[in-house]
């Protein structure tokens, strides 16, 4: 009975294991018959087998020990099959070395080493240790081959991320040329391995019954039989002694010759002058025999290896070859039918599209969306499908990475092991050299017995010498199949992101289509205009659920309800269109994402990671500019409005406001109990109950109400905290980003009374889009469309209302580091952004409807950013100044008069006194009145 170690043959094992064992077996055959039709192919062009007898541990109880088994390597499946005998026809079992680690222990017994699989260790035993070394050689070498020869996995195509970064395709490094020798080769023992060891008598052989394996008996009397029938196949063939002069010792030389040439081998013979072969009938008789010799417990069949192909096998292999060619031809046609569905979809794709062009009727259109519905149905189900397919393949690649941490492990536990005998060695030379130091004349009486521990001790240490050369090309190895398999599941979660974002863009494109079919039937009634609404709410419903489920397997995944601050994606509204607007945009934005996550920001994530200490620089200048990530923008954030506020810190000033303001109400604290309910009604940290950022935000505008009283409290400083808080969540550090804001980057009369310099701030506006973007303020003008109604509160509020929260953000980081600039920057990128758009609009009205949302149909941050800091330059400080001195005279001078007239007014109307006009009653008369 084999050991608990062994496990049953993996499903289908003795197809490849009688392919591999009749085509070793062939090599002699096919030699002889080649040399006998006249071809002069030398024998080194035969492909070498790795096989031979090996000891492998196991069984239990009394017939527990070593068995002696046949061993042979299977390169397509990169499996070690094994059976009793050479001749049988079916394994007992095999070893799956794709994953495995050999080790070999120099303090086990000669020729002893360990083949470790995730389920198993399997001992074996060589008759040799040169024979044990070649086997730990050959096997590393088939793995390494069997990893390199695995297809690469595919990559998203290369079109679809024009603009966007490199392809997701990843460029996997070059492998060396040459492999470092850790090893030397070792010679190959010609008698013990190949073929030729099939005739070899078995080293040590054990008993009959304890080399049977009780475990495979089922396996064994298939064996047996098979055995039985092919002895009875060869009826009448000639016998002959298992000596000399016999064809198989004719084969087992050419093999040697084919083998590098031993140092008694003479050189250059040729092969040519070997002596013919014998007949094939006296040739399987003799095959038969010397087979028959080697066990006497189980009869042994004539296939395989003991005797030569008949023409029933040929016409047999024939056959085969026969099928797999027709299993090929008929995966072709399916692929074939494949490409013809496919061009068939395209093509009716364009008959579609022609006859919906071609429609003169709503309702032949209608029923073109309903077939086109369907079909968006049917991409759904193709979609859940890959999502399925996705997920089966993280699980994979979560087992691989499994494996991989467990062969770390094992690697480290070689490692100190190895160590640890390195020190052993070290502590065994001293001792040795300290013994001679101090006893040299017990080293004279005991020199023989000295020298004799010495060349033991030389014998261990050459013994740790190749078992750490070994190790270390075990770890060389195992660590470059761990980095392919990184690779790959790299490229696979790059693909995953490109088809997510595919769906996002076909979801969005469906949802425009359904816009635009609303927008064409208009206010009609009827069952096309309630299907199209039914339609509409049913895009609009979120799959919070879903999102959730797939954001916890590969992170960005489906759009989600609320982004990471907690703003709405699509904002509610009680209007219809601007919902459907909204979830356009979130479509379109989370494709934007997906596409550009590893092509820019991961880079950008790995540029803010080894950045280290902040310091003001060119490269922060430009990091800042393309975002901070969201794991890095507190920290930055603190540094930012430290430099900005640091001659205004003192210890303990925020809790000092926040004391003064419990002890004595504000006249502020009115309005700002007001403005806290209409702060950010989209954003669920200010609309719960529950939450505790309202309240927050109450200190916060309360202690900078005392902290500036010039100011007090203005309307949009809510928002400027709440954003504030919103990404440092403290209320101090909130506190000073306030105090940042409007006292060092805005200039000083921002949020006054008479918000001069955001009056200011519009006129300077105003100039730099007729400089910019001439065509678009001749348009407007023509129109009289005044923009100031729109941008005015760009400006009091930075953006908050305008931009969604991962653009806001990103102007923010780029803000609280150079100042107002960028505000400009940005207010004129956003019109060049949207310009073909407003140069579309003809009416007054449909301009200021369409500036009312138009910021919040940008999706493409890294567009908007390039628009702000490379299309509007030149864009010098010196001229802002200059612009905002000459507009700011101007506004005074008309302040200054419209003053004047008031004056001159109330004087007027002081020096005509309270008296009534004559015919209407004063109010004390009325008084008298009964």
């Amino acid at each position: 009975m084999e050991g608990a170690q062994e496990n049953p043959a993996e499903s289908g094992s003795s197809v490849p294991w009688s392919e591999e064992l009749a085509d070793s077996a062939r090599v002699p055959e096919v030699s002889l018959s080649e040399e006998s039709e006249g071809c002069t192919r030398p024998l080194e062009a035969a492909p070498k087998k790795l096989c031979g007898y090996l000891s492998k541990f196991g069984g239990k109880g009394p017939i527990r020990g070593w068995k002696s088994r046949w061993f042979f390597f299977d390169e397509r499946k990169c499996h070690l099959y094994y059976s009793r005998t050479a001749q049988d026809a079916n394994p007992l079992d095999s070893i799956d070395l794709s994953s495995a680690v050999f080790d070999c222990k120099a303090d086990a017994e000669e020729g002893t080493f360990e083949i470790k699989t995730p389920n198993r260790i399997i001992t074996l035993k060589a008759a040799t240790k040169q024979v044990m070394l070649y086997w730990l050689q050959q096997l590393q070498m088939k793995r390494w081959e069997f990893h390199n020869s695995l297809p690469a996995p595919p990559a998203a195509p290369d079109a679809a991320l024009a603009g966007n970064g490199p392809a997701l395709r990843p460029e996997l490094e070059q492998e060396e040329e040459e492999q470092e020798a850790f090893l030397c080769p070792v010679k190959t023992p010609t008698e013990l391995v190949g073929v030729a060891a099939a005739w070899q008598p078995v080293h040590a052989k054990p008993s009959a019954l304890q080399n049977i394996s009780l475990k495979h008996l089922g396996t064994e009397i298939q064996n047996t039989v098979c055995n039985i029938r092919g002895s009875k196949q060869t009826p009448g063939a000639g016998h002959r002694p298992p000596g000399a002069d016999s064809p198989l010792s004719e084969e087992a030389q050419r093999e040697e010759q084919a083998s590098p040439p031993g140092p008694g081998a003479p050189a250059g013979k040729d092969p040519a002058n070997s002596p013919k072969p014998t007949p094939k009938s006296s040739l399987t008789t003799n095959l038969i025999q010397k087979a028959k010799s080697q066990s006497n417990t189980f009869p042994l069949f004539s296939e395989g290896l003991v005797r030569n192909r008949t023409a029933q096998e040929k016409v047999l292999a024939l056959e085969q070859q026969v099928l797999m060619l027709t299993k090929e031809l008929k995966a072709q046609k399916e692929l074939v039918k494949i490409l013809h569905k496919a061009l068939e979809a395209a093509q009716q794709e364009k008959r579609v599209s022609s006859a919906y062009l071609a429609a003169a009727q709503d309702k032949d259109r209608l029923e073109l969306v309903r077939h086109k519905v369907r079909q968006i149905a049917e991409l759904g189900r193709r979609v859940e499908a890959l999502e399925r397919e996705r997920e089966s393949l993280a699980q994979t690649a979560s087992l691989r990475e499994q494996e991989i941490q467990e062969l770390q492990r094992h690697v480290q536990l070689l490692l100190d092991k190895n160590q640890a005998k390195q020190q052993v060695i070290c502590k065994l030379s001293e001792k040795v050299t300290q013994d001679f130091m101090k006893a040299p004349e017990e080293a004279d009486r005991d020199f023989p017995s000295q020298q004799e521990k010495m060349e033991h001790l030389k014998d261990d240490m050459e013994a740790y010498r190749t078992q750490n050369r070994f190790l270390n090309s075990e770890i060389h190895q195992v660590t470059k199949i761990w980095r392919k398999v990184a690779e790959k599941e790299k490229a696979l979660l790059m693909k995953c992101a490109y088809l997510q974002a595919q769906n996002c863009r076909v979801e969005s494109k469906y949802l425009a289509g359904l816009r635009r079919l609303q927008e064409a039937l208009g206010a009609e009634a009827g069952e096309c205009s309630e299907l199209l609404r039914q339609l509409i709410q049913e895009a609009l419903q979120w799959e919070a659920s879903e999102a959730s489920a797939e954001s916890a397997v590969l992170g960005p995944s489906a759009v989600s309800e609320y982004d990471e601050y907690g703003f709405l994606t699509v904002p509610s509204s009680e209007v219809e269109d601007l919902r459907l607007l909204a979830k356009i945009q979130a479509l379109e934005v989370h494709s934007h994402q997906l596409l550009a996550h590893e092509a820019v920001q991961q880079p950008l994530r790995e540029r803010w990671a080894a950045l280290g200490e902040l310091a003001p620089s060119a490269e922060l200048k430009q990091l800042l500019r393309a975002g901070v990530p969201h794991e890095h923008r507190p920290r930055v954030w603190r540094w930012l409005i430290r430099r900005r506020v640091q001659h205004l810190q003192a210890p303990g000033c925020y809790q000092e406001l926040l004391s003064r303001g419990q002890a004595c109400k504000h006249p502020a604290a009115r309005q700002i109990e007001l403005d806290l309910n209409r702060t950010f009604p989209n954003n669920k940290h200010f609309t719960c109950p529950t939450s505790g950022f309202p309240d927050k935000l109450r200190r916060v505008l309360l202690a900078f109400s005392w902290q500036n009283p010039t100011i007090g409290y203005c309307q949009g400083l809510n928002r400027l905290a709440a954003i504030a808080l919103l990404v440092l969540d403290e209320e101090e550090s909130a506190f000073w980003c306030l105090v940042a804001i409007v006292e060092t980057i805005m200039p000083a009369d921002y949020y006054s009374k008479t918000l001069l310099a955001s009056q200011v701030d519009q006129r300077v506006l105003q100039d730099l889009l007729l400089e910019k973007l001439p065509r678009l303020t001749a348009h407007l003008g023509q129109r009289r469309v005044d923009l100031s109604f729109i941008t005015f509160n760009w400006f009091l509020v930075v953006f908050a209302d305008s931009l969604i929260s991962n653009i806001l953000l990103q102007v923010w980081d780029a803000f609280l580091y150079e100042g107002i600039k960028v505000v400009f920057r940005y207010a004129l990128a956003i019109f060049k952004y949207n310009e073909e758009a407003l140069l579309r609009l003809q009416d007054s009205l449909e301009i200021y409807q369409y500036l009312h949302f138009f910021t919040k149909t940008i999706c493409d941050s890294r567009k908007l950013m390039h628009i702000a800091f490379n299309d509007m330059n030149p864009f010098p400080m010196k001229q802002l100044r200059q612009l905002r001195a000459a507009h700011r005279e101007r506004l005074q001078a008309e302040l200054n008069e419209l003053e004047q007239l008031k004056a001159e007014y109330l004087e007027t109307r002081a020096a005509q006194g309270p008296s009534a006009p004559e015919g209407c009653p004063s109010e004390d008369e009325g008084d008298t009145e009964p």
